[in-house]
């Protein structure tokens, strides 16, 4: 499943979050077929990212530290950013904690539908 990350800091609108069915702890769980399935879509969300919100890149993050289930990040990077903030991590570059709360029916309402007009195009992936 693709969604919204919960955290939109302003400088990042567009964040968004992959989260596989049934949810393993790690991605060395998913085996063969179903891993290369996970990976692809992915990629393909952080193309949907980069069409909808006009991002200069993407940051594709797969961490699960904080939360020890399987779950990818797409961040994306714009030039509008702060150039010494857009060099680092955007985890460390943007307070996330302190980030507005994701609304898909109101601010981010056309940002949604602009992610799910791409990702229809491009992959079976539903938001």
């Amino acid at each position: 499943y693709a969604i919204l990350s919960n955290q939109q800091p302003d400088a990042l609108t567009g964040c968004c979050m992959l989260l596989p069915d049934p949810t393993p702890a790690h991605l060395s769980d998913l085996k063969g077929d179903v891993r290369a399935q996970f990976l692809m879509d992915f990629a393909a969300l952080g193309d949907a990212v980069m069409d909808a919100t006009g991002a200069d890149r993407i940051n594709y993050l797969m961490l699960c530290n904080q939360v020890p289930e399987l779950h990818a990040h797409v961040v994306p990077r714009f030039d509008t950013e702060d150039p010494e903030l857009r060099k680092l991590d955007p985890l460390a570059a943007y307070d996330f904690g302190q980030a507005r709360r994701a609304d898909a029916t109101g601010p981010d309402a056309e940002l949604l539908k602009k992610l799910q007009q791409s990702l229809a195009a491009r992959a079976n992936i539903t938001m």
